[in-house]
């Protein structure tokens, strides 16, 4: 009387739901970040007079590497992050990474979650 045992590998399965969670959890950091990079534009030194900058403000998702940036593509935004010898810095696109650091470690961890 023997025992006959069937292997099953779901690897390729499990790893492409993980693939799915990452980028879903990527994207949400990209939109949130996206935001509190504009709200930031708002704080002192106000830095918004058209609304240029802060509409341009955008994010990327890095697939080879499992990373978003955010950033613009507007020449100016350096000047006003940076700041200038007459204007104070507004490190909007710093402040909204490091002051939401811990929103972003929890997106994370919800997509991470198993249903």
């Amino acid at each position: 009387m023997g025992v006959e045992l069937k292997l099953t590998d779901n690897s390729g399965a499990v790893l492409n739901a993980l693939q799915k969670q990452i980028f879903s959890a990527l994207e949400e950091i990209g939109s949130t970040a996206e935001a509190h990079a504009k709200l930031e534009l708002e704080n002192k030194p106000r830095r918004i007079d058209t609304g240029n900058l802060r509409n341009s403000i955008t994010h990327q998702i890095e697939d080879n590497v499992d990373a978003v940036q955010i950033g613009t593509n507007v020449e100016y935004a350096i000047y006003v992050h940076e700041g200038t010898r007459k204007m104070d810095p507004n490190r909007f696109l710093k402040n909204a990474v490091m002051k939401n650091a811990n929103e972003y470690k929890q997106i994370v961890a919800d997509h991470m979650k198993s249903d």
